[in-house]
């Protein structure tokens, strides 16, 4: 809450709290075990008019000003596609929302973004649905990456170990 608290008072344009951080939090609970340290609360957001690295910059200092105690990582989802190639090779086309850009994250139970209404609501945007999330699945989504580099992501981050009622898909 204190996350989504700090990212609504930033409000960077169509913000979503995403991937790691939520599925690390849910996961973490499938386990009966209390949160591990995030390793980062990623934030992406889409601003269409500002394209530059610094405008990532801005939002997360804006974020670290808000709650410092959280390693923020925000990403200007409308900019992927002008980075995206040089880091992973392949190229992407432009998003047109950070809903858009959740839907195309290597696993499934990754595509969830959440963000806090001013009334206190959480909305939740989870393009592929959260069943995989809920039920601790682990499954490849084809839509940006390739099967080599999904299985090549599992095999680095130890998910296995951590969350041995995981299930791979």
């Amino acid at each position: 809450m204190r996350a989504l608290r700090a990212a609504r008072e930033v409000d960077a344009p169509d913000w979503l709290i995403n991937a790691g951080a939520i599925r690390d939090a849910v996961w973490d609970a499938y386990h009966d075990r209390p949160p591990a340290m995030l390793r980062d609360v990623d934030l992406g957001f889409f601003d269409a008019d500002d394209l530059s690295p610094q405008r990532d910059d801005a939002v997360e200092a804006a974020l670290r000003a808000c709650a410092p105690e959280l390693p923020w990582e925000a990403k200007n989802q409308a900019a992927v596609h002008l980075w995206y190639p040089r880091r992973f090779g392949t190229w992407v086309e432009p998003f047109a929302a950070t809903a858009e850009a959740v839907a195309t994250f290597p696993e499934t139970a990754t595509c969830v973004g959440v963000r806090l209404r001013p009334d206190e609501a959480i909305e939740v945007v989870a393009p592929h649905g959260l069943g995989d999330l809920l039920g601790c699945v682990c499954r490849h989504n084809p839509t940006r990456v390739s099967r080599e580099f999904y299985e090549g992501r599992l095999a680095e981050k130890g998910w296995r170990e951590r969350w041995p009622l995981m299930r791979v898909m």
